[in-house]
């Protein structure tokens, strides 16, 4: 006899369904807020930052509207923060949404440690998987090496595992494979997270529709973590929340913090108002110091009274660019870096004469073009040397002028670029040139001569070249003297002589 009765899971299934894209929404469906009885009996819902984190996920799956079938944009956002805000249990709410409203989706969750994933992020998963309405849909395992929650329809297809990052488990993390559905990742104390699991997880981005969500306390200034707030920041949604905003944090403990370190402090910067430090141990330059010059006003009118120069990084390979970065005396601000794609030798002279013409136009000279004349960088100092301008050749990996301070040319012309943003330098708030001077290390050789970390070791970090910080640093490779000209030829007398490390 046919039975009449409603099937209470299939009239759940389509309930579930109307929150595909309003994570909000099955969040406050899902969960027993408020009711008597339960561990949320005197909670009405999600925290305000948790609350705005919902709102716009939802807005992002319904902008990108996946059919099925075509592949959509990555869904990424990066959430720095103190401690106790809760992370975990936003955590926890996402696969909930996820596993719950999409069937045969792909997921992986890490954390920085074996016991972080274990006893925190998987813990809290299970404790908010028993409140859900959900929860009686998937099997949830918490053996040793086998951290999973699946699907008890569809196992092998439609699962999330919980995997350590260390970068031998990498392959842990390659593509998902859930063209029809939704494969992401979930990073819990996303800094310190080997770049390459990061870039394992890159390749599983490519179908269905992706989402990938990192959190963690801003530990390091360089890394994955670090650059979803900074050179890569156009690809991320990302947040940086102050503990003392949130509701139901330890205030009392955060005020002691404060009290005991002091605001600005990296200590608090990082464990309470969800900052990066503003250096790094190894750190060379500090961001603190940068951001203060980003913040300061440029001489008005401009300082022509200041030699005007012109560093020239030289692309070489791969991924780098050719910058051409003016500075005038302490304004390297009022005139912005031209940035170009690996390019032609006379390409580049071609550029850098186009810029020394702008400043022709109002009616002041170049005083020097500095180039790095490595390598290709030869063929644009011969070039403007023979048509007569004011070139000088920078040799960043020969001999500095203090060799007993310095490794090399190239550490010697950071130190006097670092010394300046100290003390007066202006510069422009780009992101690219911030992460290029906050990124590089720093250390000492046996001689204690001053080195700086090697490109190719910032590459290994997940760093580019530094190609903006280094055409910076090239105009504090000599002293530059203020010359005054009628034309570009015609050359008056020396008025002023400028060091930049006088």
């Amino acid at each position: 006899m046919f039975d009449a009765r409603p099937n209470p899971d299939i009239e759940l299934a389509n309930a579930v369904a109307e929150y595909y894209d309003d994570p909000l929404g099955f969040v406050l469906f899902a969960f027993p807020w408020g009711q008597p009885g339960t561990p949320l009996a005197s909670i009405k819902g999600p925290r305000r930052w948790q609350w705005e984190f919902l709102e716009w996920l939802g807005e992002e799956i319904r902008g990108r509207g996946f059919d099925g079938v075509d592949a959509v944009e990555p869904i990424q956002r990066a959430t720095s923060s103190g401690h106790g805000i809760g992370k975990s249990a936003l955590v926890a709410m996402l696969l909930n949404f996820i596993m719950s409203t999409r069937p045969h989706c792909k997921g992986v969750v890490t954390a920085n440690t074996s016991d972080q994933l274990r006893t925190k992020t998987w813990g809290e998963l299970g404790k908010w998987l028993r409140m859900s309405v959900t929860a009686h849909w998937f099997d949830f395992n918490t053996g040793k090496g086998n951290l999973s929650l699946v699907s008890k329809s569809h196992p092998e297809t439609w699962r999330v595992d919980a995997q350590t990052c260390r970068e031998e488990n990498s392959e842990s993390f390659a593509g998902l494979h859930a063209a029809n559905s939704t494969p992401f990742y979930i990073f819990d104390e996303a800094s310190a997270v080997p770049d390459k699991i990061w870039e394992v997880s890159d390749g599983g981005l490519t179908d269905g529709e992706p989402m990938r969500f990192v959190f963690g306390n801003p530990t390091r200034n360089s890394g994955r973590f670090f650059e979803c707030f900074n050179r890569q920041r156009h690809r991320w949604a990302n947040v940086q929340i102050d503990s003392r905003s949130v509701q139901g944090t330890n205030k009392k403990l955060l005020g002691q913090m404060i009290e005991d370190w002091g605001e600005d402090s990296d200590y608090c910067r990082v464990r309470v108002r969800g900052l990066f430090p503003s250096a790094g141990d190894l750190q060379f330059i500090p961001t603190s110091d940068v951001e203060a010059a980003i913040a300061r006003d440029t001489p008005n009118p401009v300082d022509w009274s200041a030699p005007v120069i012109l560093g020239v990084d030289v692309a070489r390979y791969g991924d780098d660019n050719t910058v051409i970065q003016p500075r005038i005396g302490r304004d390297a601000k009022s005139f912005p870096a031209k940035v170009y794609p690996k390019q032609s030798t006379m390409d580049t002279v071609h550029r850098v004469i186009e810029y020394m013409d702008e400043f022709r136009t109002l009616g002041h000279a170049v005083d020097a073009v500095v180039v790095d004349g490595v390598g290709v960088g030869g063929g644009v100092v011969d070039r403007l040397r023979e048509l007569g301008y004011p070139v000088h050749d920078v040799n960043g990996g020969g001999q500095a002028t203090r060799s007993d301070k310095y490794r090399n040319k190239n550490a010697e012309m950071w130190a006097g670029m670092k010394a300046m943003i100290a003390d007066g330098l202006c510069l422009p708030d780009d992101r690219d040139l911030v992460a290029d001077l906050t990124g590089r290390e720093y250390g000492f050789t046996e001689k204690h001569q001053l080195q700086l970390e090697k490109k190719d070791d910032m590459k290994k970090r997940g760093l580019s070249s530094p190609d903006r910080a280094d055409a910076l640093a090239l105009t504090f490779a000599v002293p530059i003297s203020k010359t005054y000209r009628d034309d570009m030829h015609n050359r008056a007398s020396v008025e002023t002589e400028y060091d930049p490390f006088a």
